[in-house]
């Protein structure tokens, strides 16, 4: 979803992220106090997303991510990738006109699940928003920060993005493209997250991304391809008060079909909400009510980091079919206490139809291949 995935990764609470944007003004412009805007628009049934106005930020929102992830291959080797920008609008707690006024504030998380290595490549970065530098365009999907970029190019349904990231240990030089127009959730781009209406966002995805470019790990520049996946969500209420976090998951099936479903858990960790978009090789949208959908974990992993425990093995139930998700490696937990303050797991996974998954002496049939999202497990989130 993201955070979804942001992320809403690992997203805590809009106090965290201001601490955390904070920190870094200080180590460079004048460093202000902001707090949560006051009047951020409400997300409301009925609207009608536009495109390519849409694929634009929407700073009036307080909340907005673009979270692209995929599954590559290197020298026949898997690798597993996330490219993640989140717009948080604050206001100051007194008016200034500056330009330096971080009324917008920009974070970038960036990873690499790479079994060789056994744990993530990541890096990340917070930003305010201001003079060309770090931005989010309004007209199109162009998000910038510190030179990592996402922007896309468009000519009637056909739309390439590129992605752009050099971080301390690794690069990533990728385009991304798609035939197809955006797939919207929910009720025409309406995608409630609990049973208040105002606890909702606007969400669209764009599955079965084909990707082509460039990645260089370990100081060796090789060539890649594979099939990605990007949502783009902007909300000003994500979460109401019961809701502690949820499970994400958007798979790309080999026939062609796709599925992104999600589950939010209540502070007790039990089923509080659902939701999500089937589509059938043939193009048929099958949208997902909240009773349909359910994440049951089979396996949890310890991080010896955190001490976070996660389900990295799940069931989900998604309408009349169940998958078995199984993760490319354990250990896709992503260490976001410089940005947001906070651990998330966010790792590429098989898609196993029920019953043909891995087991003694069977090596499984996949059918698809995705990102699986947990948010939540350390602590409860807050996204209002």
């Amino acid at each position: 979803m993201r955070g979804l995935l942001a992320c809403l990764l690992s997203l805590t609470t809009f106090g965290a992220m201001l601490a955390a944007a904070s920190r870094t003004a200080a180590a460079g412009d004048a460093a202000r106090s902001v707090t949560p805007a006051a009047a951020a628009a409400a997300v409301l049934p009925g609207a009608t997303l536009r495109f390519p106005r849409d694929y634009g930020s929407h700073p009036q929102f307080g909340v907005e991510w673009w979270y692209v992830t995929g599954w590559l291959s290197r020298d026949g080797h898997p690798l597993g990738f996330e490219v993640t920008f989140f717009r948080v609008h604050h206001s100051l707690d007194m008016p200034n006109p500056s330009a330096f006024a971080p009324e917008q504030i920009l974070i970038a998380h960036v990873a690499i699940s790479d079994p060789q290595r056994g744990r993530l490549w990541q890096d990340q970065r917070i930003r305010r928003a201001g003079l060309g530098l770090v931005q989010a365009a309004q007209t199109d999907t162009d998000v910038l920060v510190d030179g990592w970029q996402l922007r896309r190019h468009g000519q009637g349904t056909l739309s390439s993005y590129q992605a752009s990231v050099t971080a301390d240990q690794f690069t990533l030089q990728l385009t991304l493209t798609d035939a197809h127009a955006p797939q919207l959730n929910g009720l025409q781009g309406f995608s409630q997250k609990g049973p208040p209406l105002r606890s909702a966002s606007y969400y669209y995805s764009e599955p079965h991304l084909q990707v082509s470019g460039w990645v260089t790990l370990n100081g060796q520049r090789r060539r890649v391809g594979g099939e990605a996946w990007l949502d783009h969500e902007w909300a000003s209420e994500y979460l109401d008060p019961a809701a502690a976090g949820w499970d994400w998951v958007g798979l790309n099936f080999s026939d062609g079909g796709s599925l992104m479903a999600f589950e939010i858990r209540d502070r007790q960790g039990r089923h509080y909400w659902g939701g999500g978009t089937l589509v059938d090789a043939a193009g048929h949208a099958q949208i997902l009510t909240a009773s349909q959908v359910q994440f049951t974990p089979v396996t949890t992993w310890r991080s010896p980091r955190s001490g976070v425990r996660y389900p990295v093995v799940e069931r989900v139930r998604a309408g009349a079919d169940e998958w078995v998700l199984e993760p490319l490696m354990a250990d896709q937990e992503f260490d976001a206490r410089q940005s947001v303050g906070a651990f998330y797991w966010e790792g590429a996974v098989t898609g196993y139809a029920a019953g043909q998954a891995p087991g003694p002496g069977r090596p499984g049939t996949p059918a698809a291949r995705g990102y699986l999202e947990l948010t939540g497990y350390d602590r409860p989130l807050s996204l209002r």
